[in-house]
């Protein structure tokens, strides 16, 4: 009888164009575009500022895609940026950035849809009776992380039917709440302009609006999995990053139409209040369930995709070959999505919930999701905070990594090649060096503690490369 776990077991190709998009998709669209937008727009000075900005990220998302388009057809192997970071800069930059991925980016950035998802599906079912406020909340986060966690280990099906339909569900709420802001509500009636925002704020407008658009390069870590990678690699990011570009701003339209440039700033929750006036509390309690839907999406994805990193790892290096397993009865990494849990888990308990968690609820309505997202907002900024140094630190070198490789490693037949080259990867390379010194200017401005963490965990990385990892 054969062990379930032996390593001959490998990645096969089954994920279609349909698969991939919906991956990045579903990752992209979470609860950062309900959570954020109002704070983007204190950043800014007018509507018209917001939706540039918005068409901004799209651009720079863009830029980027094109530059994983050739990376990722050129080396369509699990572990994207860990195989891209390896080639070019050596075995020690690719095991930090699985390291980093491991402890800081891939449980930060779960974390922070975790605590947004378990604040509405608090609201939405509250569990305060049995065992508290910041309990409840915790176990919907928490249990959102074990469920999607299994779901994926069982089989790459099962995960990929559930980000397909999770998808589904969030764009097609996302374009209902455009139709009904848009067309069904009465537009907001002019009002004498607030003060405009200090310029310097377009810092945390940018880093707000790249947060709300990061998570296309996903893709990339489940190369090894998609059919067809000459062609589908590219189309799924090009295709999936330009449709999230046109949501966004179809979205943003709609929230400005009903609720007006001062509305938008104001709001505390901004989707509910675009929808109140016309569909009242079931529209009120819609919007909750589409930003748990969201929430769950973007946790799958990013479930989904982690794991490939540290099995692309543990086949390299010695001291994680436990987790570079196929399981050959589930035909996934299953211990690499287990782990991914606990580490997730750790962290989102470790970070605890804000202070203000057991005021008591608001009466209901609007009011009552009000005072859910701003308790949603401490929690999910932390972990804003915490990923974003080093997401970009990241971001940067896989950018650097295209122009190396062009040079280094000519002999590889390129399917695709970024457009404009060298001008295009510069472009994504500078864009993310500004994005790494506006987050670490801000958390540095603003003496957050999370980026001293993710920081020391980064350099605790480097010391035990130093011991463990051995050139090839």
């Amino acid at each position: 009888m054969n062990n379930p776990d032996q390593p001959a077991a490998a990645p096969k190709r089954q994920l279609t164009l349909l698969d991939t998009t919906s991956i990045i998709m579903g990752i992209v669209i979470g609860a950062a575009i309900f959570e954020s937008t109002s704070v983007i727009a204190s950043s800014v000075t007018s509507g018209l500022s917001l939706i540039l900005m918005w068409l901004v990220g799209g651009l720079m998302a863009l830029v980027g895609a094109l530059c994983y388009a050739e990376l990722t057809t050129t080396y369509p192997r699990e572990g994207g940026d860990y195989v891209y970071l390896t080639r070019a800069f050596g075995r020690r930059c690719g095991f930090l950035f699985a390291w980093a991925q491991f402890w800081v980016v891939r449980p930060g950035s779960i974390g922070a849809m975790a605590y947004v998802f378990g604040r509405y599906a608090n609201q939405l079912r509250p569990l305060d009776a049995w065992v508290g406020s910041n309990f409840a909340l915790m176990t919907y986060a928490a249990a959102a992380i074990v469920v999607l966690s299994f779901l994926n280990i069982l089989g790459v099906r099962e995960g990929k039917w559930t980000q397909n339909i999770l998808t589904t569900v969030k764009v097609v709420g996302l374009l209902a709440i455009f139709f009904v802001a848009f067309f069904a509500a009465e537009p907001a009636a002019a009002q004498p302009s607030a003060a405009p925002a200090a310029a310097s704020d377009y810092r945390l407008a940018l880093i707000l609006i790249m947060f709300t658009f990061g998570g296309w390069n996903d893709m990339a870590y489940v190369a090894a999995e998609v059919r067809d990678p000459d062609k589908n690699l590219a189309r799924a990011l090009l295709l999936g990053t330009l449709a999230i570009t046109a949501i966004y701003m179809l979205v943003t339209f709609a929230f400005l139409h009903v609720l007006g440039f001062d509305g938008v700033r104001n709001s505390q929750a901004v989707a509910t209040e675009a929808v109140e006036g016309t569909l009242g509390d079931w529209g009120v309690r819609a919007i909750s369930v589409l930003i748990c839907v969201s929430c769950l999406g973007a946790i799958n994805g990013m479930v989904f995709t982690g794991a490939r990193i540290y099995y692309a790892t543990g086949t390299e290096h010695p001291l994680f070959a436990r987790l570079g397993v196929w399981s050959q009865r589930f035909g996934t990494p299953v211990r690499s999505l287990v782990l991914q849990a606990v580490v997730t888990l750790a962290v989102v308990v470790g970070f605890g919930l804000p202070a203000n968690v057991d005021t008591p609820p608001a009466s209901g309505g609007a009011a009552q999701v009000e005072q859910v997202a701003g308790q949603a907002e401490d929690g999910f900024t932390k972990m804003v905070i915490f990923t974003t140094p080093v997401f970009w630190l990241f971001f940067l070198l896989s950018g650097v990594s295209l122009i190396v490789l062009r040079r280094s490693d000519r002999q590889t037949p390129r399917a695709y090649r970024v457009p404009g080259y060298p001008i295009t990867p510069i472009v994504f390379c500078l864009s993310c060096l500004f994005m790494l010194a506006a987050s670490l200017d801000y958390a540095w401005g603003n003496w957050s503690a999370e980026v001293f963490w993710s920081l020391g965990l980064l350099a605790a990385g480097l010391v035990v490369s130093l011991f463990v990892v051995r050139p090839r």
